[in-house]
């Protein structure tokens, strides 16, 4: 089992390189942004323009102090559980989101997962330093963490050419790397694994995306977990069903603590927009 503090997957490098061609001839001949359809011009990021990365703001309101909930509610205290945590906890012990899975951010996740924006989501990583050193700052976390992205199943990434929260996770990594003061982190693309493929858990029910998912993840290599807290990142969070099947697998086989980090998460009470 090999360890890296890169990404480490079955896709070849080709599709990077080609985008960094792409954003480089986008200085000298600037063409369309992917969100806004303006002109990319200034620094393009993964084909998106400078405005628009500006334009993908994180939530800083109200949220569930458990699974991270974006609340609407302007009274909720620091330890407030929204109603799914309170007659059901899941199995991570926190999670945490950049945004809500609505305008820019939202197209800038498409982006990433149907177009080959693969530069795209190693820099949409960097976000997820926010929540985690939030969440730092309330629980005094410390001490050495595994950073695992959610996998996809083999015949997936194949089609698709690559994981995307392998993507976000690499780009955390560094992210980490690059801020002081922060604990000893380790990336590891290997360790969890789908075992078979499930259809997509959009337009599922709450009941039939635990369903979906049920005994469907497994870790590789359980001497690697053993005592370790591990942060478990994903694309989007709505339901928590595959997050609670990955942490329930992880803590299994030795895990301690799991936190879920997530660029964008899906809430009916901010309601997915349409794209821009």
């Amino acid at each position: 089992m090999r360890v890296a503090d890169d990404l480490q997957s079955s896709s070849s490098p080709t599709p990077f390189f080609r985008e960094f061609a792409q954003n480089l001839l986008a200085l000298i001949l600037p063409g369309s942004c992917a969100v806004c359809a303006g002109e990319l011009n200034g620094s393009p990021t993964g084909g998106i323009c400078g405005d628009c990365w500006g334009g993908l703001e994180p939530w800083n309101g109200a949220i569930c102090s458990r699974c991270g909930l974006p609340l609407a509610a302007r009274l909720a205290t620091a330890d407030f559980l929204c109603g799914e945590c309170r007659v059901e906890r899941p199995q991570f012990d926190f999670g945490r989101s950049y945004g809500i899975y609505g305008g820019k951010l939202r197209a800038a996740v498409l982006e990433l997962k149907f177009h080959r924006r693969e530069l795209l989501g190693v820099r949409l990583g960097h976000l997820l330093l926010q929540p985690w050193l939030a969440l730092c700052s309330t629980h005094g976390f410390s001490g050495s963490w595994a950073i695992i992205p959610v996998p996809l199943h083999r015949s997936r990434e194949r089609e698709r050419g690559y994981n995307q929260a392998a993507l976000l996770a690499r780009g955390l990594s560094r992210a980490l790397r690059k801020h002081r003061g922060s604990a000893p982190f380790r990336l590891d693309t290997h360790v969890l694994t789908r075992e078979r493929s499930t259809v997509p858990q959009s337009g599922l029910s709450v009941q039939a995306r635990h369903e979906n998912v049920r005994r469907v993840f497994s870790v590789l290599a359980p001497n690697r977990l053993r005592g370790r807290d591990v942060i478990l990142v994903d694309d989007v969070l709505t339901t928590g069903a595959t997050a609670s099947a990955c942490a329930a697998e992880l803590k299994r086989c030795g895990a301690q603590r799991v936190v879920v980090l997530t660029l964008a998460r899906a809430t009916p009470q901010f309601p997915d927009v349409a794209r821009p």
